[in-house]
């Protein structure tokens, strides 16, 4: 299988060239490389990157495939340029043993539009009491090297120490949804002005900062590998800047990613009280929004995650109190970052692979994913569209799902083609394979 891009800007950098695509890794770059019977995609522009690596996706199967399941929420990353994505643990039954692991990574080889990597379950259950069965897991054939209660806080220290500790041996990371349950107890909404004027509990920022300044001071004292979900707060920014202080350069033993939304959206969206803005953690302050932009850029936060979380019609259609938190990610990830960082110059292109590619990749250990486009390097690729602009229409994608809060929204930049392994996974919006 071969394919030639002709014209595309490598990080959107330089002259244009041609790469040459052949079994499944960059086979030829130069100007005006021969067809020789090829496929050939006209290119011109566009800016190509290398495929991207969501370490927070809700695929939601088992248990809950009326709102996802891996087939189609593996379409969903494809369209949105990833090549590899980690499917969370809190489905139905838990992904707390390498019966369920297994079964998530086997649905996804069959998918084969991206590589699908089962999140393991750090504790039985998702209920905090007792450590779940992770060196298992990582010897299944899913090899599961990311560990995460998501959706619940590994609020017990002594629980989460040992989950670092016996994490080392398996090369392995602890991936904190950090929330002080006791802090957050009914809350609603971000505490602050605006819920206070909506009359919503508050979900105080100390809640998240708390668990992080705690965790990352476990990291240091075992030696395991932290890695901080959803960073919402200007507070936690100050906390990981202060832990990254400990530690050299490379790959650190404490990361941290943010979502889209959080890079765009805030709490002043609350005012027309629609559950489609309900997340968890909330949606912050302007300040706040600020403060993670810089801090990506920056580097202190390493990555994005999308956090993608399909909701059912009935589990968003109705009152606040009673609407399921969560967000779709995948097919709007990219022009978010390119809205809120490429366009205001905090990154260039090649900032926007270290993000959304090579830092996931790196700490996830995926040798074969965010890798230089070079010859000889895996074909894994995005091919993006610098200059589209495209309204979001949540009825256009792939998800069952459709609760995404930028409908509507004119958004710039699009992927317009993605390859894993030198495959055509997606094109011009369409899945492929």
């Amino acid at each position: 299988m071969s394919a030639l891009l002709r014209g595309v800007l490598l990080y959107g950098e330089g002259d244009p060239v041609d790469v040459l695509v052949e079994d499944g890794v960059i086979a030829r770059i130069g100007a005006d490389l021969p067809v020789q019977g090829t496929e050939v995609v006209e290119a011109q522009g566009k800016v190509l990157l290398p495929g991207f690596v969501d370490l927070h996706t809700h695929l939601r199967e088992p248990g809950r495939e009326d709102t996802e399941t891996i087939a189609t929420g593996s379409a969903a990353a494809a369209l949105g340029g990833y090549t590899a994505v980690f499917a969370m643990a809190n489905t139905d039954p838990v992904a707390d043993t390498q019966l369920v692991v297994e079964h998530v990574w086997r649905k996804g080889q069959e998918a084969g539009l991206v590589d699908v990597h089962p999140v393991g379950a750090v504790t039985v259950g998702l209920k905090g009491e007792k450590l779940a069965e992770l060196g298992t897991m990582a010897r299944s054939a899913a090899g599961v090297r990311v560990f995460s209660d998501d959706g619940h806080c590994v609020h017990d220290p002594l629980l989460m120490r040992r989950a670092l500790e016996y994490s080392k041996a398996l090369d392995a990371v602890i991936a904190q949804h950090a929330e002080e349950p006791r802090l957050t107890v009914g809350a609603q909404a971000n505490e602050g002005e605006v819920a206070s004027r909506l009359g919503l509990t508050g979900w105080p920022a100390v809640a998240e900062e708390a668990i992080v300044a705690r965790d990352c001071l476990l990291a240091k004292h075992t030696g395991g590998r932290l890695h901080v979900c959803h960073v919402s707060t200007t507070g936690t920014v100050d906390v990981l800047r202060w832990a990254k202080s400990w530690q050299g350069g490379g790959v650190t033993a404490i990361s941290s990613e943010v979502t889209p939304h959080h890079l765009l959206l805030t709490d002043e969206l609350l005012a027309t009280y629609d559950p489609v803005n309900k997340v968890n953690p909330p949606l912050r302050t302007s300040a706040d929004v600020q403060a993670l932009r810089a801090a990506l850029a920056e580097g202190i936060v390493d990555c994005v995650a999308t956090d993608h979380a399909p909701h059912a019609p009935q589990d968003k259609d109705c009152e606040w109190s009673s609407a399921r938190p969560g967000m779709l990610g995948l097919q709007t990830a990219l022009s978010v970052v390119a809205h809120t960082m490429v366009i205001t110059e905090l990154l260039d292109w090649r900032g926007v692979a270290r993000v959304m590619s090579e830092r996931p990749a790196q700490i996830a250990g995926l040798p074969d994913q965010g890798r230089p486009l070079v010859e000889g390097e895996p074909a894994n690729l995005a091919l993006v569209d610098p200059d589209a602009r495209w309204t979001v229409r949540g009825s256009d994608f792939a998800s069952i799902a459709g609760n995404t809060p930028f409908e509507g929204m004119e958004l710039p930049a699009r992927v317009v083609l993605t390859m894993l392994r030198g495959r055509i996974t997606a094109h011009e919006g369409k899945v492929c394979g």
